[in-house]
C-alpha cells in the first residue's frame, strides 16, 4: 500500500478501482486549527490517458495496481494495428492506432520503446526522450541569414515529421531529436 507521503512522479495508485500514475503533487497545509493537511495531485489515467486533478487527505492509503514496465521493440504496422516484441519474453503484442497517437510521429522500425502493461495487457508505449533520425529534406542555409541570432529552418526527417534545425544542418545528416518537445537537440555522433 502507498500513502500520500510516498507520492512521487511516476508512482502508480488505484483510486476507486481505476489505475492512475502521479504526474505532480503538492502538500497544502491549512491555517485553521484542526483542519486536515491536503495533498493536491495531477494524475493520468493509465488506460484512457486523461489527466485529472485530485485532492486527498494526508495519510490516505492506496493500493498499487498490477502495472509493469518492460522494454519492447517496434516491429511493424499492419491494418491499423502496431506490433511490438517484448525484449524479455519475446512475445508479440499489438496496439491499435488510437493508442499510438502520441508516438507515431517519431516511430521507426526496430525502435526501442518502454511498454506499460496493466494486468498483463499492453496499454501504451513510450518513446525514449532522444532518438536519432536522418534529415531527408531541407533548404540550404545561406550565409548572412544569422543576423537575428539562432535562426532555424524546417527539415523533414526519415519518419516524415518536420523539425526545426539550425542553418548548418544539411540533407543526409543524422540529428538527435527530443521526442517530448519535437525540438532539435544536437547533431548525431558519427
Amino acid at each position: 500500500m502507498l500513502a500520500t507521503s510516498d507520492f512521487k512522479r511516476g508512482a502508480y495508485i488505484l483510486v476507486d478501482g481505476e489505475p492512475y500514475v502521479v504526474l505532480d503533487w503538492t502538500v497544502q497545509t491549512p491555517s485553521a486549527r484542526g483542519a486536515a493537511t491536503l495533498v493536491r495531485t495531477r494524475v493520468r489515467h493509465v488506460l484512457t490517458g486523461s489527466v485529472l486533478e485530485k485532492t486527498f487527505k494526508s495519510g490516505d492509503k492506496f493500493d498499487e495496481p498490477d502495472v509493469d514496465q518492460r522494454p519492447v521493440q517496434f516491429l511493424y504496422e499492419s491494418g491499423g494495428e502496431y506490433y511490438f516484441l517484448d525484449q524479455e519474453s519475446y512475445e508479440q503484442y499489438t496496439l491499435p492506432t488510437a493508442a499510438m497517437r502520441d508516438v507515431i510521429t517519431y516511430l521507426t522500425e526496430n525502435a526501442p520503446l518502454k511498454a506499460l502493461f496493466y494486468e498483463g495487457n499492453l496499454v501504451s508505449v513510450e518513446l525514449p526522450q532522444f532518438l536519432e533520425f536522418e534529415v531527408i529534406e531541407t533548404e540550404p542555409g545561406a550565409r548572412g541569414d544569422t543576423a537575428a541570432g539562432k535562426v532555424m529552418k524546417p527539415a523533414r526527417i526519415s519518419t516524415g515529421a518536420t523539425v526545426k534545425v539550425p542553418l548548418y544542418i544539411e540533407v543526409g545528416e543524422r540529428i538527435v531529436v527530443d521526442t517530448t518537445t519535437g525540438d532539435f537537440a544536437r547533431r548525431a555522433k558519427s
